[in-house]
């Protein structure tokens, strides 16, 4: 069944009529409210102008659709109640597709335990210069499985703009994130494949962490690949106290705490401060109370990507982009390790067990650090051949 939310007299213009519906916001709210399983909802054309969370809940199969990204635009530039934009929660089977959001006071778009989510087409703003008082997602699916964010655009978020935590199944491709602290966030997120993206303009293009005190323990089995990672050298806008306030400006790739992840066939180019971090939790000095969490990165591959030529300048604003400096000045390493590993991965010869072992391989213009974080940054290394080594590449498509 298709339900449109307005019969817009045909000589009228989309705008014109949207403004003068004072009444339009229930009206969507209402559609929402009484959907049917299997229902596509269509936003009109033209601007809409809200001031509540829509919230869309316990729902099968339904879709939301504007008239395209251009033409739709659903703007909470004036909301007064509500955090999200659009909340969709306890659902399967939900598409939404074909609009842009904007200007939200959290969340622009958040779905909680949602089986089978597709974002489609969407663009997920927040206009004006990026500042740490705009909301912490653009898109954000957590605790949610089988996702798939294709062709959609993230700016503006004060901590990742497509953000995918504790979930599983995942796909993230064709995707724009700029100008957001992190671009592209895989958190605590099994079974994810993020590739095509581009991720430019960010303080961080693309980071894969996993992080402790969350429901979901591990996350793990990421592939990162064919992204195009260029120029993430914005300033860290994150309020103060997030996780990703830490990540320096000029992070290409970062991958704090997880395994199991690939990263080939991307160009990670002009990334001032870090092209590719592979670094433990206890790098952030962050204290864990956790009990289950594993702080350690394992099992990571880093192949085949191009990395740019030429001399960097590493950020001073941050305590890491001012120790890159310190030690290499402008001749920062692409690829950096701390070198903090788990005393249990080696085996009684203190070699790491193949399964853990960080391997780096056949990158164009990949030069190398071994940051011996764990002994106080002294005897840095520039050796990659102890990390001369593959894992079997998990498989590419699903």
């Amino acid at each position: 069944m298709l339900k449109q939310l307005l019969l817009l007299p045909f000589w009228l213009p989309a705008t014109a009529i949207l403004m003068a519906q004072p009444d339009i916001e229930k009206q969507i709210q209402t559609q929402l409210i009484l959907a049917e399983d299997g229902e596509v909802i269509e936003f009109p054309a033209g601007k809409i102008d809200l001031s509540n969370t829509l919230w869309l809940d316990a729902k099968k199969n339904i879709t939301l659709r504007g008239a395209g990204q251009d033409k739709t635009i659903l703007s909470f530039k004036n909301q007064t109640q509500g955090a999200e934009g659009i909340k969709v929660t306890n659902a399967s089977g939900i598409v939404l597709e074909h609009f842009t959001i904007e200007d939200s006071k959290g969340d622009l778009i958040k779905a909680q335990s949602v089986k089978g989510l597709i974002f489609r087409d969407i663009t997920a703003r927040w206009s004006g210069k990026p500042k740490k008082t705009n909301g912490s997602y653009a898109l954000y699916p957590v605790q949610c499985q089988n996702v798939r964010m294709e062709r959609c655009t993230a700016i503006g978020a004060s901590d990742a703009g497509l953000y995918i935590g504790q979930s599983d199944s995942v796909w993230v491709t064709r995707c724009y994130a700029k100008n957001n602290v992190a671009g592209i966030e895989i958190e605590n997120t099994t079974n994810a494949w993020v590739y095509e993206n581009y991720a430019l303009y960010n303080t961080g293009g693309v980071l894969v962490f996993d992080l402790p005190d969350l429901p979901k323990k591990r996350g793990g089995h990421v592939k990162v690949w064919k992204n195009k990672i260029i120029e993430n050298n914005y300033r860290n806008f994150a309020p103060k106290g997030n996780i990703v306030g830490r990540v320096p400006p000029g992070t290409g790739v970062m991958i704090l705490a997880t395994n199991d992840v690939e990263v080939f066939d991307n160009y990670i180019m002009d990334n001032k401060t870090a092209s590719t971090a592979i670094v433990s939790y206890y790098i952030t000095e962050n204290p864990i109370k956790d009990e289950h969490y594993n702080p350690y990165p394992s099992g990571i591959y880093i192949h085949d990507n191009v990395y740019s030529e030429g001399k960097r300048m590493p950020t001073w604003k941050n305590k890491l982009g001012f120790l890159f400096w310190l030690k290499f000045g402008r001749n920062v390493p692409h690829i950096l390790y701390d070198g903090i590993r788990n005393p249990e991965y080696p085996d009684q010869n203190g070699a790491v067990l193949p399964k853990y072992r960080i391997c780096i391989r056949n990158n164009e213009n990949g030069t190398f650090a071994n940051l011996k974080a764990d002994k106080k940054f002294k005897g840095i290394s520039r050796d990659l051949k102890p990390y001369d080594c593959t894992h079997d590449s998990m498989e590419r498509n699903r």
